[in-house]
């Protein structure tokens, strides 16, 4: 039986024809959204091919100027990125020992920086740390800030990722004679990866996204420096190329994230090929597991 109709009937003739007038409908008003938005913008000559150019001369130092700005993002996000998910990956595990005198302070420190805002901490990197000796640039202040933040909203990712494969898989691995770390390592660990990959990547699309904070402590990342030329050209020519500078801007950040989604996607379907070719293999556990020959041996 198809698992769909399990949850719901399907959809009869009469259900099918409204549901097409639905989207026929919808698209029809997106489409009359979209026009009277380009309406507008013509009106006010904001669709001057002589405006939008200033994205593409080399001459008014736009275009490298924004470019630069993209790479300083990237940098801050990548930073931000690795170190929140090894820092995140650990926590979890920390979380899910069995011992309490690590399972608590871990506790408390990642719900204390997901209660914390991202903004609030931030600014104590950038101007608290240097009174206690801790002398932070911009960029290592954003960077640091993200980190926190983010390493503990992903360790309750890696943790409910871990805790949503079937515990009859660990029980298993148990009755065998592995040891916790190889079951965390070898058996929970992999799947639950393959489970989160999209939670993990909007995550990740948020932290990018995130790093425009840095403009408050003035890291030049991609909005600050948009906001810049903007104050800038406005002080030449006034209120003419506002729109096409934060555009341009929020075209590179829409362009960075789709292609980090589709990188996930990659993942993804790599991992999922990787699973079927190796679907039927033997099981095979680093350390010497003993075979089932009689009573299991080995420490749980």
């Amino acid at each position: 039986m198809n698992g769909a109709r399990v949850l719901f009937d399907v959809p009869g003739p009469r259900a099918r024809r409204r549901q097409r007038i639905g989207s026929i409908l919808g698209a029809l008003l997106v489409l009359g959204l979209v026009a009277l938005a380009l309406w507008r913008l013509g009106s006010n000559q904001q669709l001057d091919p002589n405006r939008w150019s200033i994205l593409f001369d080399p001459a008014s130092n736009v275009p490298q100027r924004l470019l630069a700005a993209l790479v300083d993002t990237l940098q801050v996000a990548a930073v931000g990125m690795v170190a929140s998910v090894v820092l995140g990956a650990l926590l979890a595990v920390g979380r899910l020992s069995d011992h309490w005198w690590l399972r608590v302070p871990v506790t408390v420190v990642i719900e204390f920086f997901r209660a914390v805002p991202l903004l609030v901490l931030i600014l104590f990197c950038f101007l608290y740390l240097p009174k206690v000796g801790i002398s932070t640039s911009p960029f290592g202040a954003l960077a640091l800030g993200l980190t926190l933040y983010n390493m503990s909203v992903l360790a309750e990712i890696f943790r409910a990722g871990i805790n949503s494969v079937d515990r009859g898989q660990a029980e298993a691995a148990y009755g065998l004679g592995m040891r916790k770390w190889q079951v965390m390592s070898f058996i929970l660990v992999p799947q639950a990866v393959r489970r989160m990959l999209p939670v993990l990547v909007a995550q990740l699309v948020v932290l990018l996204k995130d790093s425009s904070l840095g403009f408050i402590i003035g890291y030049m990342e991609l909005l600050r420096t948009a906001r810049s030329l903007v104050e800038y050209f406005n002080s030449l020519y006034g209120d003419t190329y506002t729109f096409q500078l934060y555009v341009g801007a929020a075209l590179m950040y829409i362009l960075v994230n789709v292609l980090l989604s589709q990188l996930a996607k990659l993942v993804e379907r790599r991992t999922a090929q990787n699973v079927k070719t190796t679907g039927t293999a033997p099981l095979d556990v680093p350390g010497g597991v003993p075979a089932l020959t009689g009573q299991v041996t080995g420490t749980v």
